[in-house]
């Protein structure tokens, strides 16, 4: 008696297993519609499509005392990149502060420091970092090119 009440329940329902695969063709034609359009909004933004910066240190190689390093900024293709701040600081080898400098037209960004080695030590590094320039589509994820002192 329960099973032919429950096929007669499943016979009234006129949105059983029959409606079934209609819906799922119509959300599937409805979220492939949507998913269109929204990737070709997406395609039409530039800020998804950035470029990674490098600085290349010269000299890469110093002494402690002071030092005039020429900081040439690049792109990925290794063309010169101006308006790029470019940032020397400590690492395992000691500057007063920060030394920051700004590339030119020719990629370039002069800084002069005078660095340190500790007493027990017979080298260390300077970091360099560098931030793009404002508006730009490059980045700095990367480490750059640490700057080697070493002891004269």
């Amino acid at each position: 008696m329960l099973d032919a009440l429950g096929l007669r329940q499943f016979a009234d329902d006129d949105r059983a297993i029959e409606g079934l695969p209609i819906r799922l063709v119509i959300a599937l034609v409805v979220g492939v519609a949507t998913m269109s359009v929204m990737l070709n909004m997406l395609s039409g933004v530039q800020g998804l499509a950035v470029s990674e910066l490098d600085v290349k240190p010269n000299p890469d190689v110093v002494t402690p005392g002071e030092t005039e390093l020429d900081l040439l900024v690049v792109d990925p293709d290794g063309d010169p990149v101006e308006g790029a701040t470019v940032i020397v600081k400590d690492g395992t080898a000691d500057i007063d502060g920060v030394k920051t400098g700004t590339s030119g037209a020719d990629g370039t960004a002069t800084v002069t420091v005078s660095p340190d080695i500790r007493a027990n030590q017979e080298d260390g590094t300077l970091v360099v970092d560098v931030k793009p320039p404002a508006g730009s589509q490059f980045v700095d994820r990367r480490e750059n090119a640490a700057i080697l002192v070493v002891r004269g």
